[in-house]
């Protein structure tokens, strides 16, 4: 299965793709595929949830297609990357936090229900056991010690009804929690 279509249920859409289902939930909930006191239907297929919900049949098509743009996207499993959005957003509370020219320092460490949580912090210079990523103008540092659970991430900027914030997309993360603060590797 190479493709995304009406009649896969959410389960099989996000096991299918397993190095892209962070990135493809978090289309699903950008659409507004999320219920206060209700979980998702996964044995439901996403047209008979998304016409449960009250959407028409060409936001089906639309979340259909941009889903499968997501499976399109090329994953660099050798980098650290941030995404246009993300440097943008991180420059500016540089910026704001009179820190123009320091990097970002990404990391995890245990904790939450799944096991590992991100970190996200200012970094001022690399640290001689430090890996160092280029991306959009911007460095990010990263221990050599936790680089394995890293490699091939993408940290983007994502607002929306749920908050606003910088949202990781890890290719080997193989499960998370239902509140979406951890994950398992």
């Amino acid at each position: 299965m190479d493709q995304i279509t009406r009649q896969m249920t959410i389960e099989e859409i996000l096991s299918s793709f397993p190095q892209k289902s962070q990135k493809l939930a978090q289309e699903l909930t950008n659409t507004g595929l999320q219920c206060v006191g209700c979980g998702a239907a996964t044995w439901e297929t996403l047209e008979a949830g998304m016409l449960g919900h009250g959407f028409s049949e060409e936001e089906i098509d639309e979340l259909v297609f941009r889903l499968n743009s997501i499976l399109e996207e090329e994953l660099d499993v050798t980098t650290i990357s941030l995404t246009k959005r993300a440097a943008e957003k991180f420059r500016k509370i540089l910026e704001d936090e009179d820190k123009q020219g320091w990097g970002l320092r990404f990391g995890d460490r245990a904790a939450g229900c799944s096991g590992f949580e991100y970190v996200l912090d200012y970094s001022q210079k690399a640290k001689s056991d430090d890996k160092i990523f280029h991306s959009h103008g911007l460095e990010i540092h990263v221990n050599e010690k936790v680089l394995a659970r890293l490699i091939g991430s993408e940290i983007d900027y994502v607002e929306g009804l749920n908050g606003a914030g910088f949202k990781i997309s890890n290719p080997n993360v193989k499960g998370g929690c239902g509140c979406g603060k951890s994950q398992s590797y």
